[in-house]
């Protein structure tokens, strides 16, 4: 049963591979778990899985990228007319590739997350997303890790941290096999931070 302050969350999420956090939120709306609505996915790579998965799940999708409008700004405009179309009140990245532009801060800044999977400030930055993390994580012989959603901003995964969760370092751990249970577990805690952000335990 849902409380009486919880709030229907629309959301817009962002990715450019293969979009399994992005169906984790879609099942988790489907299913009831969540109160909320995936209203549009946006993606920068027309091949993206994603894009294929929102079809399938019968969510609007757009490839908006520097090849449907060259232009920075036109490809910032293009995305605000999208997520103002769509009724956007949260803005969710999930592996997306590419700085958003100024105008998308600016109408949204405050309402965009995004997932990482590292314990922020800890291997952030241009360049540290997926295996490149692990990687790192691996050869710097950490015995924590984890999982951050933070607020979005001009820059890499410096935004202000909203949740974060560890995940232990095994012995035997390969990229690979670090990189699975670190996604299993972000798929969840998107699912659980966003429950938790249409029931007002967490404010924007």
């Amino acid at each position: 049963m849902k409380s009486e302050n919880t709030k229907k969350l629309h959301i817009v999420i962002f990715a450019s591979h293969t979009g399994t956090n992005m169906q984790a939120i879609i099942d988790a709306c489907r299913r009831g778990d969540l109160n909320g609505e995936v209203c549009a996915v946006i993606s920068n790579n027309s091949n993206s899985p994603a894009l294929e998965k929102a079809r399938i799940a019968g969510v609007p999708e757009y490839h908006l990228s520097n090849k449907t409008f060259p232009e920075e700004d036109e490809l910032d405009e293009a995305i605000c007319k999208v997520l103002t179309e769509s009724g956007a009140d949260i803005v969710a990245l999930a592996g997306y590739m590419k700085k958003l532009g100024p105008k998308v801060l600016k109408q949204y800044r405050g309402r965009i997350l995004n997932i990482h999977p590292s314990l922020l400030p800890k291997y952030g930055g241009e360049g540290m997303y997926g295996n490149h993390v692990h990687k790192v994580v691996i050869d710097a012989g950490e015995k924590t890790t984890g999982v951050t959603i933070h607020l979005v901003e001009e820059e890499y995964d410096t935004g202000k941290i909203i949740r974060q969760c560890e995940i232990e370092v095994l012995g035997g751990d390969t990229i690979d096999i670090l990189s699975k249970r670190v996604l299993e577990r972000e798929n969840a805690f998107y699912v659980e931070t966003l429950k938790l952000i249409s029931e007002g335990v967490i404010k924007l």
